[in-house]
């Protein structure tokens, strides 16, 4: 893939989508367009824009309201990969308003598929899925695993997949699909617990510990994910899940030791216990052998080494962090 190479990726604004974009822009061969429903963001959030003369260009539309001027742009730009990683994304808040959920998730996604079925340009669409949609698992995931969702963003997530299959078997639409795990990293929303905690600490504020922090996670570092994403983009065969995770599982409250160990901070002045969230999967590890057999994928960022970039980009942009909401703004 070191030929020229048009991508849009849908949801550019996105913690994900930004690294992509980044990872994406290191060839300088990529013609990149960006799309999102919000306006950029600083390069707090977005780590492409610390680049100079890259080969991007960002336009604001939104999939529930702007979809017949971002299939004129796509026509027009003519893409050979589209990565999509619009979605209502936040679990606890899906309670709220799961129509709305639903509706970005799946009713728009549909709109969005539905036209690009029929563009021949398209060489591979793909499709940033959530582990979410399995619900509480026992054991080890693999991509064959029954869909069980447990809350409206899984059940609304889990729709949308569904509804993306129908399009494969029907009319050959070249989908790849990516199920990966907890990302994490530096230029993460401040909400998002591990840069939340590394605030907090600064702050001198207590952590609350849902449930006692004993939900295991699956901690992986956003550029790792990104690198899986490009490889499966190149590589990956049509109609396909692709599961993408570290190693191993690691608790929440163990994720909070690591951090205030890192800071100096004992553990039990940082943190307090609260009750559960509604919905709270108890394990969330999943098997990624598929993608490391079929294209050599692997994590490669340690967690020590990806909370130690974290500890240091919050430090390094303390002045400009501080300016910052610290809890999640949600947007219809």
């Amino acid at each position: 893939m070191s030929q020229r190479r048009k991508t849009v990726v849908i949801g550019s604004n996105s913690f994900s989508g930004s690294d992509f974009i980044d990872l994406l822009l290191d060839n300088e061969q990529s013609e990149v367009i960006g799309i999102s429903r919000s306006a950029e963001k600083s390069a707090l959030f977005l780590p492409y824009k610390r680049r100079q003369g890259a080969n991007f260009k960002f336009y604001q539309m939104d999939l529930n309201t702007n979809m017949t001027q971002i299939i004129e742009l796509l026509d027009s730009f003519a893409p050979e990969y589209v990565v999509n990683f619009a979605a209502q994304s936040e679990v606890a808040p899906s309670w709220e308003h799961p129509e709305q959920w639903f509706q970005t998730n799946v009713v728009a996604l549909a709109k969005l598929t539905s036209a690009l079925k029929d563009r021949n340009y398209l060489k591979r669409y793909v499709h940033i899925s959530s582990p979410e949609v399995y619900g509480a698992c026992e054991g080890t995931v693999t991509e064959s695993a029954p869909l069980n969702p447990s809350t409206p963003y899984a059940a609304s997530k889990a729709a949308g997949d569904l509804s993306l299959f129908t399009f494969f078997k029907n009319y050959n639409f070249p989908l790849v699909m990516i199920r990966s795990t907890n990302v994490y990293g530096a230029h993460q929303q401040l909400f998002k617990i591990i840069p939340r905690t590394v605030v907090y600490i600064k702050l001198g504020k207590t952590i609350e510990l849902h449930g006692g922090g004993h939900a295991v996670k699956s901690y992986i570092h956003i550029r790792d994910i990104s690198k899986g994403e490009l490889q499966a983009m190149a590589k990956g065969r049509a109609g396909e899940i692709y599961h993408l995770s570290p190693d191993k599982g690691i608790a929440i409250r163990d994720v909070l030791q690591t951090i205030c160990d890192k800071m100096g901070v004992a553990f039990e002045k940082a943190t307090k216990t609260v009750a559960e969230r509604l919905g709270q999967d108890a394990a969330y590890v999943i098997d990624s052998l598929k993608a490391r057999d079929e294209f050599g994928w692997r994590p490669e960022i340690t967690f020590e080494e990806g909370i130690s970039g974290v500890i240091k980009w919050v430090e390094d942009n303390w002045d400009e962090i501080q300016k910052e909401p610290l809890e999640y703004v949600h947007k219809a």
